[in-house]
């Protein structure tokens, strides 16, 4: 048992450490149940859930959320198009959050499903030092997917 002073006062009875802490006019708080012997304390119960409770939000306050971020792209994109979306992927990791690519296929574009992977390598490239690729390119009906994450 450790008393409201902070000492400890080794092993006590539950009677007996009930009694001290009704003298203090604090409570007999269960610290580690699992110990052996269970380490108790005796303070004030009301302002100890107060400060856990103060703890606990600050550390979600501090908590950064990773959102994913989507870029769609055509397989015959032009190549100023490709640097300006290149530009604002850069930005997205360097914020922290994940990129989808997605690159979408229309009309007979479909049959020229290597020029949409050369394109997506091509990107997996440019961001191999910066960041890592989560989920390989995959086709998901008539687009391409492909999901990358920063490096840490």
């Amino acid at each position: 048992m450790i008393d409201h002073e902070g000492n400890n006062r080794g092993i006590v009875l539950t009677d007996e450490a009930m009694d001290i802490a009704v003298e203090a006019g604090l409570d007999l708080v269960e610290i580690q149940p699992n110990a052996q012997p269970p380490v108790c304390k005796i303070l004030d119960y009301g302002r100890f859930k107060y400060q856990s409770q103060k703890k606990a939000a600050e550390a979600r306050k501090k908590q950064k959320t990773v959102e994913i971020k989507e870029i769609k792209m055509r397989p015959n994109i032009d190549t100023h198009d490709y640097e300006v979306k290149m530009k604002s992927m850069l930005r997205f990791f360097s914020e922290g959050d994940k990129v989808k690519v997605t690159l979408r296929f229309r009309g007979r574009e479909m049959a020229h499903q290597d020029l949409g992977m050369k394109l997506l390598d091509q990107v997996r490239e440019e961001t191999a030092e910066i960041a890592k690729v989560e989920s390989s390119p995959r086709l998901e009906g008539r687009q391409m997917v492909m999901i990358l994450a920063p490096l840490k």
